[in-house]
């Protein structure tokens, strides 16, 4: 390949079809396209395919632009029909969550219980609990309602731009409530933390370059003129995350640094931290 090639990349068709909203699909699409360097799926996203008419529209675009498709239909004669058609034209058809199901069913030695299209998305209890954490999380935001936190399973920590609530909010959509206390030089934390045992902790710090650059940004984009100079000083960035890591060393708070972590990644790491807290295992608790 010449290295003009390598630069366009390589395009191809990718169908999604889902009997739902297509979520499911459209992540796991994303997280594959992701391992392979110059590939760019072009996708075609087909949701809410619950009839043979609205499966008709799907199989004419399949023909007309062949490629991979991916499915995660339910209903056995929609799925026949797609299945066959791909398969008569040797187009690559891939139910994704087959083998998951499959793992599922030989290890709990249980035949698949539901039946039902878009089943992962009814209203049941954890959709509840979800919207519950997510206006939990909103509520919290930025250190309000302090004397409300005995509620929270999480409480982040950190100074500014630390990315406490985009975090905050993914967790909440995870199902976790979820609040956030800001470190502002010459501000004293509530003294509502030292007295709480149940919510988990953590402190989030990042590099003083990364955090400078963040900064910057986020003034221009808000035309603030009004920070103080020390805001976006490399310097003074430095000694907030220095007097941030020795209060989180004497608190005993788990710290993550964040400079080169995704939300997503930040979010994993704090949630392997609570099941560590919840078993006993962080920190000897």
């Amino acid at each position: 390949m010449t290295t003009s090639a390598a630069k366009i990349g390589i395009h191809f068709h990718v169908h999604l079809v889902s009997d739902s909203t297509g979520e499911t699909l459209n992540a796991l699409a994303k997280a594959a396209a992701a391992r392979f360097e110059g590939i760019y799926p072009i996708e075609h996203i087909y949701v809410l395919i619950r009839s043979e008419k609205q499966m008709e529209r799907a199989l004419h675009e399949i023909e007309a632009y062949p490629g991979i498709v991916l499915h995660t239909l339910v209903d056995a004669d929609l799925r026949l029909t797609l299945e066959t058609f791909c398969r008569e034209r040797d187009i690559p058809t891939i139910g994704v969550l087959d083998s998951v199901v499959v793992a599922y069913s030989r290890y709990l030695g249980a035949a698949e219980f539901s039946k039902r299209t878009g089943a992962q998305h009814n209203l049941d209890n954890e959709y509840f609990e979800r919207i519950e954490a997510l206006n939990y999380a909103i509520a919290h935001d930025d250190g309000a309602y302090a004397d409300r936190l005995r509620q929270a399973e999480i409480i982040l920590i950190g100074v500014s731009r630390t990315s406490k609530t985009p975090t905050c909010i993914y967790l909440a959509h995870r199902g976790y409530k979820a609040a956030n206390i800001p470190l502002v030089p010459g501000r004293e934390l509530p003294p509502e933390l030292d007295d709480l045992q149940e919510p988990l902790i953590v402190g989030l710090l990042a590099s003083p370059d990364r955090l400078v650059q963040i900064r910057k940004a986020r003034i221009m984009s808000i035309a603030a003129d009004d920070r103080p100079t020390s805001y976006t000083d490399t310097e003074a960035v430095r000694e907030e995350i220095i007097a941030a890591r020795r209060l989180f060393e004497r608190k005993g708070w788990p710290v993550i640094d964040v400079t080169r972590r995704s939300v997503e990644e930040t979010s994993a790491a704090i949630i392997s931290l609570l099941n560590e807290k919840r078993t006993g295992r962080l920190g000897g608790i």
